[in-house]
């Protein structure tokens, strides 16, 4: 890694209301640098877009899961999930944000964009799911942590009591 300021920060985004905290956290952090802005959107299973659910965040309003995502087919899922960072970009005001939808294993694919893009920093949020969920479901960031060689950036998302 270089020394001196991060020149790539990469922000993981799911569709979790949170995703609003994690954007602007990891906006001001980037910004701070002078970095360049990369969203990320991974699918990892097209089943966990099946629900009508209504969301809003960041200016994207649509169903959270929406059936006829599936019915469409992985193409129009992934063109979701471009018009889902395009509206993030646009919230947080920078055109000069680059968008990327991955498709698989979502601690891979964050780790492998992460390689691809240079980036020096890696930005997510953590749910802070109670021990016992991280036990029996896994946590992503968790795995994003021990498997990566560059800084990762955690933006804790739980909401205070």
């Amino acid at each position: 890694m270089r020394t001196g300021k991060f020149k790539k920060v990469l922000i993981a985004l799911d569709y979790n209301p949170t995703a609003k905290k994690v954007a602007e956290v990891g906006f001001i952090f980037a910004k701070t640098m002078c970095a360049e802005i990369t969203l990320l959107h991974v699918i990892s299973d097209s089943l966990q877009y099946v629900s009508e659910k209504r969301f809003t965040v960041m200016g994207f309003a649509g169903y959270k899961n929406t059936v006829p995502l599936i019915l469409n087919g992985m193409a129009e899922l992934k063109k979701e999930s471009l018009r889902f960072l395009d509206k993030s970009k646009q919230y947080l005001g920078d055109n000069t944000i680059q968008t990327v939808v991955k498709e698989g294993n979502l601690a891979d694919s964050i780790l492998n964009t992460a390689k691809l893009l240079h980036s020096d920093v890696i930005v997510m949020g953590s749910h802070s799911r109670k021990w016992m969920e991280n036990i029996v479901l896994g946590s992503v960031t968790n795995e994003v942590l021990q498997h990566t060689s560059i800084p990762l950036f955690i933006i804790p998302t739980k909401k205070r009591s």
